[in-house]
């Protein structure tokens, strides 16, 4: 699909606004849902109040060029149209965060390893997010890259030292990359007062 589902889109902002990074890759952008996120919440929410002069930049790849829409135009710098085993080996400049949002079960598993290897190739972080189970979908929206053809596990990670797992109810969220131990304890260290939090309010009653 050129979206994906509203019960994994907190936790994505989350990791993306904790990473803070200056240059993001968003794999199959499809409405272009995570890159519009990423220039609200890391643009517009910075302070500067300016509207349009972006300090960032946010790429795109999209295999389907039917998909993309002035508004792709307007919140991406650059948008390759093709697809991304095609794309990813041709880039030099490295990127801070590579999205892969609901991208890898449209890979053979083969293919789904190669295109690991080359997002932490071309990212220092890579944010992964795919289903917890599997559903046969062939094309949708005409689009014949939208078909699935492998479930991932936790374990098709493991092989990553530098990983997190961020807890979903449908959806396998990792991060990969050096900055992963950092986010995890940022992520428990607000989860504990939370906690805190709910404790106080619940004596205070």
């Amino acid at each position: 699909m050129p979206f994906s589902h509203y019960h994994q889109i907190n936790q994505i902002v989350e990791l993306i606004v904790e990473l803070s990074p200056r240059r993001v890759l968003d794999i199959g952008v499809g409405f272009g849902m995570y890159g519009y996120l990423a220039r609200l919440y890391l643009e517009l929410s910075d302070g500067r109040q300016q509207y349009s002069d972006w300090q960032r930049v946010i790429d795109g790849i999209e295999a389907f060029p039917e998909y993309v829409t002035p508004v792709h135009e307007w919140i991406y710098n650059e948008i390759h149209r093709a697809d991304a085993l095609t794309v990813l080996p041709m880039l030099r400049e490295p990127y801070d965060l590579v999205l892969a949002i609901d991208v890898l079960e449209h890979f053979p598993r083969e293919q789904g390893v190669e295109f690991l290897r080359e997002c932490t190739r071309c990212g220092r972080n890579v944010l992964i997010s795919t289903p917890k189970e599997y559903w046969d979908q062939t094309d949708a929206f005409g689009n014949p890259y939208e078909t699935h053809h492998h479930l991932w596990r936790k374990a098709d990670f493991r092989s990553f030292e530098d990983r997190l797992l961020i807890p979903n109810a449908y959806s396998l969220i990792v991060l990969i990359g050096p900055d992963a131990a950092r986010v995890r304890r940022v992520l428990l260290k607000r989860k504990i007062r939370l906690w805190q939090r709910k404790l106080r309010h619940l004596v205070n009653r």
